[in-house]
């Protein structure tokens, strides 16, 4: 047997084969962003013909049962789908996704007007924020909105976020329903972002330090939710979309990764260096966890106690934060975030979780899980994924 196994390989060689070679990782950038121009486009159309007077402003949700589940500006992930627009034109720079951008960012400035959450991070610096960095470093065209009024209404959105502060907890309150006295989620740490460039500063700071805090395990890793009394006492801990409330949800670990990785980098660029270091010890050591657990081809599943369903849009943000990282660390990295990031969106970016071209409700990605123990959102497209996956994509350093 290994005979006939060594004169078939021979027997390649001479014939001239060869195993075939592995895409680049910019290659498959502009095969993902191509087929996001295509995507992007069929699912404006879509959202187009769902669109009517009494449903002026259609945001997608996700894609299920052969249908497009779409929200209004309210929905938390109202932002990622002009976020995606913004990030295809920011690449392409063709006008056309400029202008479907601005149609679908123009509309949430609404959110200004309405009693919104901690959310209002996500929805505006996912929208509005991608608008004003592209006409602040790279003008290109006339809009009907400048940059000093996009600038207004990312500073409004800081100060509503701000309002939520509890000074003598050090947190932002994340929801006003639920049982819980004042409940503070992992996923606010991505909000701070807004704070850091638009609002005060020292919210943001004095909110990530409460986190870091009271959210994380000897581990490492992070429960989804803390309950505070108003005096700051911590009532309660539970990992709320998880399986558990002591397992890892995987994309409660991906929004702390990515967070604190960003409050490192936003510190460390103020020549805040010691409370840098503190923010950058708090992703590293979630990364140290993370990177031995992840599974082989990097995608996680939904909670890493569970093995039935990946959460792509975890895959995704952990690539983002593994990338910011890596920023942070310069000349000083070792490489193994980056390997691993490359990973991750090499899976991604395969059959078997990027779309076909004008499927799947114009969304890229497959299999990601909402919140699998409420049965919501299990296995299906969602928008962020989308968002954070491109977003990865940018960041990855082609030129090394």
């Amino acid at each position: 047997m290994r005979r006939l196994l060594l004169l078939a390989a021979l027997a390649a060689v001479a014939c001239g084969t060869r195993a075939p070679k592995e895409e680049t990782m910019a290659q498959l950038r502009e095969r993902v962003f191509a087929n996001a121009q295509v995507q992007a486009v069929y699912m404006d159309s879509l959202l187009t013909v769902m669109a009517g007077p009494d449903r002026p402003s259609r945001c997608p949700r996700n894609f299920q049962d052969g249908k497009l589940v779409t929200s209004d500006i309210d929905w938390w992930c109202s932002g990622f789908y002009p976020g995606v627009l913004w990030q295809i034109y920011g690449e392409t720079a063709d006008t056309l996704f400029r202008q479907l951008a601005v149609k679908h960012t123009l509309p949430l400035a609404e959110l200004l007007n309405h009693k919104t959450d901690h959310d209002i991070g996500f929805q505006l610096m996912s929208s509005f924020g991608r608008w004003f960095v592209i006409d602040f470093f790279d003008p290109r065209e006339e809009d009907v909105l400048p940059p000093l009024e996009i600038k207004g209404i990312l500073e409004k959105g800081a100060a509503a976020l701000a309002s939520r502060f509890l000074p003598t907890a050090g947190v932002i309150r994340s929801w006003d329903h639920g049982k819980w006295n004042f409940p503070v989620i992992i996923d606010n740490m991505m909000n701070l972002e807004l704070l850091m460039d638009f609002g005060d500063r020292e919210v943001a700071e004095k909110h990530a330090l409460t986190t870091m805090k009271n959210h994380f395990r000897e581990d490492g890793t992070c429960y989804h939710l803390v309950n505070y009394a108003d005096d700051g006492t911590v009532l309660g801990k539970q990992t709320v979309q998880g399986f558990a409330d002591e397992s890892a949800w995987a994309r409660g670990q991906a929004w702390a990764l990515y967070g604190y990785a960003m409050m490192a980098l936003k510190e460390k660029e103020a020549g805040n260096m010691d409370l840098a270091d503190t923010f950058y010890g708090v992703a590293t050591k979630l990364e140290d966890w993370l990177l031995p657990r992840l599974p082989e081809d990097g995608v996680p599943f939904w909670d890493f106690s569970q093995t039935d369903y990946r959460d792509a849009s975890a895959g995704a943000i952990i690539a983002g934060g593994l990338l910011k990282l890596r920023q942070y660390r310069g000349a000083k990295d070792d490489g193994k975030g980056l390997r691993a990031a490359e990973r991750i969106l090499r899976t991604l970016a395969s059959p078997e979780y990027l779309a076909e071209p004008r499927t799947n409700g114009g969304f890229l990605l497959k299999h990601s899980v909402g919140h699998l123990p409420n049965k919501s959102e299990v296995d299906v497209p969602l928008t962020y994924a989308d968002y954070y996956f491109l977003e990865a994509l940018t960041l990855y350093p082609y030129a090394e």
